[in-house]
């Protein structure tokens, strides 16, 4: 079962989308994938709100993300969104898988 938590990183003057970018032109973003149990760590913009970003980020278990959240990549990632001066509003989700027969509703 995984588990999955959605950030919504909200500034101004686009700076949610600078954050992103940096997080990913600084090798902080493909460092997190490489951690042991990382399951996906995606950014996504608003087709609404050009002022927030969100990411999904997905871990094999909790025990994997807390040792994300251990990891000096926590300290790098703080600091940016210091820098930036991002808010945050955060959901989090157990994967459970389609019940039975509900899986004729997607198309692969």
């Amino acid at each position: 079962m995984s588990l999955t938590v959605n950030i919504y990183y909200t500034g101004i003057n686009g700076n949610a989308r600078k954050f992103a970018e940096e997080m990913e032109s600084e090798g902080i973003a493909a460092a997190i994938r490489a951690e042991g149990g990382n399951e996906r760590y995606e950014y996504f913009l608003s087709m609404n709100d050009t002022e927030t970003v969100l990411l999904i980020d997905s871990w094999r278990d909790q025990n994997a993300l807390d040792a994300h959240h251990a990891s000096p990549m926590m300290e790098r990632l703080a600091g940016l969104r210091e820098k930036y001066d991002l808010h945050m509003r955060v959901e989090r989700y157990l994967s459970v898988g389609l019940p039975e027969g509900e899986d004729r509703f997607i198309r692969g």
